[in-house]
This record gives structure tokens, C-alpha cells and sequence, in this order.
């Protein structure tokens, strides 16, 4: 039988992370300035503007399309305002240890889902309301926003990263000489 041997080095990897978050509170006016911001503002007033525009609209009455749209684009508001005003104090960081990144891929899944029944809706009841219209159009763009944010929170998800800090990760490989002889058998 014939000795097996085995090789005299291996490679090692080592992976290491590491977490920097600031959990004091602060305003960070840049903020606004990046992809997220940017897109929490556009929510915020497309939101709006679509309310507006299907409230001003209903004459007196609104049937159920209306305010089923009145309900998704006034919670979209709220909410979206509260997490920009977190992000903008880096509440958000403070409260590190929450899932943030997954909580706020769920719901702008969600809402997409929500702007795109409510728009549907009050575009097939609006016959020729131009406020309907108006606001079925608005929904739509909504839906698109909330789409691009679950979109960018998903692959922030799957990349690892945290919602607000810095997390760095570095990955190191060496070779290693191994000195044991191995007996064969």
C-alpha cells in the first residue's frame, strides 16, 4: 500500500468585521444629500401631493378606492417622515441593535404593494376626474420609490451592511508552512 502524504502548507483566511457606530445624537444634514435621503423625500411628496390631489377631488364624498388611497398615502407620509427625522438625528444608530435594514426593506415591500392597489383603484373609479387621475399618476411614481428603496435595503440586507455606522470587513489570506509529518497508512 502506498504512503499517503500530505501537503507541508494550507492557506488560512481570516475574516474579520468591525462595527463603528456614534450613538450620540446629532443632526446630519448630509443626510439629504445621499441615495436613501434623497429617496425618503421623494416619498414624502409624491405622498402628498397624491393625498392632495384625490382629497381636493372627492366633492363632499369619497367612495372606498379614495379612501383606501387617503389611508396608504397618509401612513406612507408619517411613517417615511419619522424614519427620515431618525435617520437626519442618527436615531437610527443609537438604536443600532434593532434590524433596521430588514424592518424597512419589509415595509417599502409592502407599500409598493399598498401605492400600487390604491392607484390601480382610483385610476379605474376616476372616470375622467382629473384629480383621480392626478393621484392614481402620483401613486404610481410612490410605488416605483417604495420599490427602488425595498430594492436598495434588500441588497444592503444581503451585503451585510448596517443602516447607519460604518462596518468594515477585510478578509486576509496567508499561507501557512506545516512542519508535522503525517504517518501514512
Amino acid at each position: 500500500m502506498a504512503t499517503q502524504t500530505f501537503p507541508d502548507t494550507h492557506t488560512t483566511t481570516v475574516t474579520t468585521s468591525a462595527t463603528r457606530v456614534s450613538t450620540n445624537i446629532r443632526f446630519d444634514p448630509e443626510y439629504v444629500k445621499i441615495i436613501p435621503g434623497i429617496l425618503k423625500i421623494s416619498q414624502c411628496v409624491v405622498s402628498i401631493i397624491g393625498f392632495i390631489a384625490i382629497t381636493a377631488s372627492c366633492h363632499g364624498y369619497c367612495f372606498g378606492g379614495a379612501s383606501w388611497y387617503g389611508f396608504v398615502s397618509m401612513t406612507a407620509f408619517w411613517v417615511t417622515l419619522v424614519l427620515l427625522g431618525f435617520y437626519l438625528f442618527h436615531l437610527i444608530e443609537k438604536l443600532y441593535f434593532l434590524p433596521w435594514i430588514q424592518a424597512e426593506g419589509i415595509y417599502c415591500a409592502i407599500w409598493t404593494l399598498f401605492y400600487f392597489i390604491a392607484a390601480l383603484v382610483v385610476l379605474v373609479q376616476s372616470h375622467g376626474n382629473g384629480g383621480f387621475i392626478t393621484g392614481g399618476f402620483f401613486g404610481f411614481i410612490a410605488m416605483l420609490l417604495y420599490g427602488a428603496d425595498a430594492f436598495f435595503k434588500y441588497r444592503a440586507w444581503q451585503g451585510g451592511e448596517i443602516a447607519q455606522g460604518e462596518r468594515k470587513t477585510t478578509t486576509s489570506t496567508s499561507p501557512t508552512n506545516v512542519s508535522t509529518a503525517y504517518p501514512g497508512y
